[in-house]
Parts: structure tokens; C-alpha cells; sequence
């Protein structure tokens, strides 16, 4: 719930509030949402800084990088990296700047799988020539290493400055691994797409419920959950599209698994659960336009007739909304009663 000035002038006209207690309140909101992301201006400076530095080190390296070497390569890298985490260390610690301070320390972690790349070249461990830049757009067993040390370094900086946006890169490297595990786990053998799909359904499904148990116990209003949401949720959904299936039945159980996303992502307040649960959706009822009911008339007026009971189901919960949550509060834990109120 976004709460505007203008809900405070109204609370004042019901003597809810007095003038002098409406601006003090309204100080205390703007004091406390100066280290929560928005779109502020300097906020949106912020990430697309973060961003273009982030890229420039992963997705946007240049081939132009491998002339420095392994040894350089990792000597630059470690140069960075302890610059960057001086300097997220004076932000956070001398001038309470938490967001940029969260970006640099994201980057931080970015250059880790760079430094370990770079010691396995200037070691002699890669037999041929492979460019880092593969590391973001190739599957490849061989990066398991450096996503390994990438987790260990990202957990290790996490514990000691607990800042979310630090979990962006973490949360990544875990869905690169989901994807690099297969060949790993097949000797090297080429991407075999059944069981690709299965394997990152099932650790998208792992992350998911990792995100659960970090939001269950985190006791503070930052977000550290949010990116092994999303990226749980794409691994997971991605790998339960490309599952094959030759039946109708198989289908529906798809449509059904992402309603239930849907339903999820209301229970637990997180778009991403809705946006791909939606999107799974339109994808099952766009085949059945298309290729079960391609030469039916009445397809179309079954859809109107549910879209129509979806909005009359809506206007029912909004009028029994408080009673049945009161009630599905009561049957939860405290500690899971909790998180549902601190996300609303």
C-alpha cells in the first residue's frame, strides 16, 4: 500500500490527524523511504550506473580482454574488486548510503567468476581457447567452478553488509548453474533438452523455496528475497514449458500449474509469480484457439463467460477480503503470519 500526501490531508480533515502530527509523520516517511529503491531521480542514476558498469564486466566484455592474459586478467579483477568494496564500505558505513553502496557491492561479486577465470588461464587449466564473455551466453560444465567460488565470495559479502542488491548476481550465478550442471552431470555430453528442462525446473523450484525461507527469516523491511524469486521463478517456468508433452491432459496440467503461480503470487504479494503464471496461461488458451477448438463457435463466448466470472469472483473478494485473510492468519505460524503482513 502506497500511502501520498494527499491520504494525509484527508486524515486531517477527519481530526484523524492534526496539521502539526501530519507533517511530522509525513517527514518520518520521506526520511525512511530515502533508502528503500524507487524511482527518485538520483535512484534511477544509481542503477543505470550500477547497471552499465555490471555489463560492461559480464555481458558487454569485449574480446579485446583476452590480450591481458590469465595474470591479468585476474589482477585487474581483484584491483577492482577490492576498490569497489572500499568503496561500499565508506558509502554504507560513513555516509549511510545503502543503495549505491548495494550496487557496488553487486559488482563486487561480478568480478569474482573474472579473477577465478583469469587464475585457471594464467594456471594452464583450459586446454583451448575460450573467452570469457562465453561464460554469460554458453553452457559449459567447466564454468562450475567459478560459479561455485562466485556463491561463496557473494554469501561471504552478503553476511557481512546485508545489503539485497547484492543478491542479484548471487541469484544469477545460481540460475547459470542450473543450466551448467547438466553437462556436468552427463560427462560433457552435448545439452539434452528433456532433461535440461527437467533440471531447471527443479532447481528454479529449489530457489523458490530458498527465497521462502530468506523471506521467513528476514526481520527487517529490505528485500532480500526478490532475485531468487525471479530468477526461481524463470528457471522454474521455463523449464515446465519445455517439458513435451504429446496428451491434452498434460497441457491442462500445465494451465493449472501456472494458475496456481498466479494464485502464489497473490498469497505471497510477488508480480513475478503472476506475470509468468499469466503468461503460461495465454499460452495454454492460445493453443486451445488454435488447435483444439480451431473451427468452434462457442470457444470465444466460454472465455467471455469466464473472463466475466473472474470479475464477479473479484468483487466478491473484495467484499470478503478482511474476513477470509483473518482467518487464513490464523491457521499460519507466527513467524509466516508475520511475513504476510510485513509484505501487505
Amino acid at each position: 500500500m502506497e500511502i501520498q500526501k494527499s491520504d494525509l490531508e484527508v486524515a486531517v480533515a477527519h481530526n484523524i490527524l492534526t496539521a502539526e502530527s501530519r507533517d511530522a509523520l509525513w517527514q518520518l516517511l520521506e526520511n525512511r523511504q530515502q533508502g528503500r529503491p524507487s524511482l527518485r531521480g538520483a535512484h534511477i542514476l544509481y542503477y543505470l550506473g550500477g547497471m552499465l558498469a555490471i555489463g560492461a564486466l559480464s555481458l558487454f566484455m569485449t574480446l579485446g580482454w583476452e590480450l591481458f592474459g590469465g595474470w591479468g586478467l585476474c589482477a585487474i579483477a581483484v584491483t577492482m574488486g577490492g576498490g569497489t568494496l572500499a568503496l561500499t564500505g565508506w558509502l554504507l558505513e560513513r555516509k549511510g548510503q545503502a543503495i549505491p553502496a548495494g550496487i557496488l557491492l553487486a559488482l563486487t561479486v561480478v568480478l569474482v567468476p573474472l579473477a577465478i577465470y583469469g587464475l585457471q588461464v594464467g594456471l594452464g587449466w583450459w586446454a583451448e581457447s575460450v573467452p570469457y564473455r562465453d561464460y554469460h551466453t554458453h553452457i559449459d560444465w567447466r564454468w562450475l567452478m567459478m560459479e561455485l567460488g562466485t556463491l561463496a565470495v557473494g554469501l561471504l559479502l552478503l553476511w557481512r553488509f546485508r545489503l539485497p542488491f547484492a543478491v542479484m548476481p548471487v541469484a544469477v550465478t545460481l540460475w547459470y548453474m542450473s543450466m551448467d550442471l547438466l553437462p556436468f552431470l552427463m560427462g560433457g555430453a552435448p545439452w539434452d533438452r528433456e532433461l535440461g528442462s527437467t533440471i531447471s525446473l527443479l532447481f528454479g523450484l529449489a530457489m523458490i523455496f530458498v527465497a521462502l525461507w530468506v523471506e521467513w527469516h528476514t526481520r527487517s523491511d529490505q528485500d532480500f528475497a526478490f532475485w531468487l524469486y525471479l530468477f526461481g521463478v524463470i528457471s522454474f517456468w521455463g523449464g515446465l514449458s519445455l517439458q513435451r508433452s504429446d496428451h491434452e491432459w498434460g497441457r491442462f496440467l500445465y494451465f493449472c500449474l501456472n494458475a496456481a503461480m498466479v494464485l502464489l503470487g497473490g498469497l505471497l504479494v510477488r508480480r513475478v509469480f503472476v506475470v509468468f503464471g499469466g503468461l503460461g496461461m495465454i499460452g495454454y488458451l492460445f493453443h486451445l484457439s488454435h488447435k483444439v477448438f480451431a473451427d468452434s463457435r462457442l470457444f470465444p463466448f466460454v472465455l467471455v463467460g469466464m473472463g466475466l466470472g473472474l470479475i464477479y469472483l473479484g468483487l466478491l473478494w473484495q467484499r470478503h477480503e478482511a474476513t477470509v485473510v483473518a482467518r487464513c492468519q490464523r491457521l499460519l505460524p507466527l513467524s509466516l503470519r508475520a511475513m504476510w503482513e510485513r509484505r501487505g
